[in-house]
């Protein structure tokens, strides 16, 4: 009994143990999103490798991300195309594409891992045809007018830089960045508009389809993906023909889930599963000249590449294991701006005990905070243009501290409004516009270009003001003091000439 109680935990596992493209997919999703805390504090990461792109489709605003997504960095160069040209990121597209092609797709994008497991749900299966290789030249479509067309116009004649694909579209900024971030921010719900319930709209239409059809995203919506493609054929790792054994019998393309018309083309994403289907040995995967996948018929294999595989892959193991435990210590434990962000936690503490000490009658009494009705916590900050903006200096005024950055369209566009008010009422109004200390450009230089002269700062890399005030990487944030220091106001979301003047004088008439 014993022993076939064995023989079927053992059948079980050879049927459901993961393949090594799934611990790869895994991988690369953990490492991606290796700063494991985010999840727990619903706040993204802002450390220095946020600047560098990861090769796959990952959304900068994952909680856990500690890079950046490829398809977002493009669409914020091709909009600030009025100002400078994005080699990086060309540059890093062209390394990913030529080296790798659409093996990103198939072996370490996290989406693509996502859509597979989904299409595992025990349902009926559309399976591909005429129409949905029709359907995958949509993605190409996407590219032209929402990865290209709208934030270059924005970019160029606008001035604000409109990532189209991100902001219209994107199921994975739904999903990874505002569904994951809302249970730790309440306060993102505020942003709950046409657009964000359009996405969330497009992002539940695209789990069903994922369901029912194969990779649908990938095939028929992503971006990335068909600019992978377009190396495809370039790639230095791949899935590779051996001309001399194939007999053209199709079999590797009717097998094939994706829209292929031969393999290598721009709709593989060189999975490898065609390898074990071709009776002629006329497939195997490839890096170079060197076989990482031997054909699947054992007289075709090449032993002496075999052993060298084989040989190699506890050593790549350890140092992927190494790599990925160093990420997890380093963005959770180790990175600079942890260490900043604690010592200011402790700063702003000291001054908070020390200052709390004595309250003028123009000072609030309100227990300290950053939730309406509560006192701000007090902060000084260098300006942009060499002044000090001291919040314990701005009692008997009303204040608004704005939350920005160049690369959010909405902040760009409601500014001037703020500028406005700041002039309208000067003398008894104190105002502060923060930029987030990520910046993608020099912040100086915008502010000159647009003629803005109300107080500047950038946060510093501790976040020490955007700690204070509960700031979300979901902005334009806007903060509004009355003249006692009390917060009557505190909201994610752009906001109209309108409603600023109406916060302005409700804080003036706050007792």
């Amino acid at each position: 009994m014993d022993n076939n109680q064995s023989s079927v935990n053992v059948s079980w596992w050879n049927a459901h143990k993961p393949t090594k493209r799934r611990i790869i997919q895994l991988y690369s999703a953990l490492l991606y999103n290796a700063h494991l805390r985010g999840f727990a504090e619903g706040q993204i990461f802002t450390g220095k490798s946020k600047a560098v792109c990861v090769p796959g489709f990952n959304c900068y605003s994952c909680p856990g991300a500690i890079g950046a997504c490829p398809l977002g960095s493009i669409q914020n160069a091709l909009g600030s195309l009025n100002k400078h040209i994005g080699f990086y990121v060309l540059g890093i597209i062209l390394l990913y594409g030529m080296l790798l092609g659409r093996t990103i797709c198939g072996w370490i994008c996290p989406l693509g891992m996502l859509q597979e497991l989904l299409h595992k749900i025990p349902t009926p299966k559309l399976k591909k045809s005429r129409f949905t290789r029709a359907l995958s030249y949509l993605k190409y479509i996407i590219i032209v007018i929402f990865v290209v067309s709208i934030p270059v116009y924005y970019g160029i004649f606008q001035g604000i830089p409109v990532p189209g694909f991100c902001k219209y579209i994107c199921p994975a900024g739904t999903s990874e960045g505002a569904m994951l971030m809302i249970p730790k921010n309440p306060s993102f719900l505020s942003m709950l508009g046409p657009i964000f319930t359009q996405k969330f709209i497009i992002m539940v239409i695209v789990i069903l389809a994922c369901i029912f059809c194969y990779r649908s995203f990938c095939r028929f919506l992503c971006p990335l993906g068909a600019i992978y493609g377009i190396f495809n054929k370039l790639s230095v790792i791949g899935v590779k023909v051996d001309a001399n054994r194939c007999n053209n019998c199709g079999a590797c393309v009717r097998f094939c889930k994706m829209d292929v018309k031969t393999v290598g083309d721009h709709e593989c994403i060189h999975c490898a599963q065609c390898v074990a289907r071709c009776n002629q040995g006329a497939l195997s995967m490839k890096a170079g000249g060197f076989t990482l996948i031997q054909p699947h018929k054992q007289e075709f294999v090449n032993t002496e590449e075999e052993n060298k595989v084989k040989k190699a892959a506890p050593v790549i193991g350890i140092i992927a294991v190494l790599v990925l435990a160093l990420a997890i210590i380093w963005t959770n434990f180790l990175d600079p701006s942890l260490k900043a962000s604690a010592d200011a936690a402790d700063t702003n503490a000291q001054v908070s005990e020390n200052t709390s000490t004595e309250t003028p009658e123009t000072e609030s009494i309100a227990p300290e905070g950053y939730e309406i009705g509560q006192r701000l916590k007090t902060f000084e900050t260098k300006c942009i243009d060499g002044s000090t903006f001291n919040l314990s200096d701005t009692k008997g005024k009303v204040v608004f501290i704005n939350l920005w950055a160049t690369y959010c369209g909405p902040c760009v566009k409601e500014l001037p409004h703020f500028n406005e008010l700041y002039h309208k009422h000067e003398g008894d109004i104190a105002m502060l516009a923060v930029h987030a200390n990520l910046t993608t450009e020099d912040v100086n230089a915008y502010i000159a270009e647009k003629g803005w002269d109300i107080p500047f700062a950038i946060d510093d890399d501790a976040e020490t003001i955007f700690k204070i005030v509960n700031g979300s990487s979901a902005l334009p944030q806007t903060i509004v003091l009355d003249k006692k220091g009390n917060v009557i106001y505190n909201q994610v979301g752009s906001v109209t000439p309108e409603a600023l003047e109406m916060l302005y004088e409700k804080a003036s008439s706050a007792e």
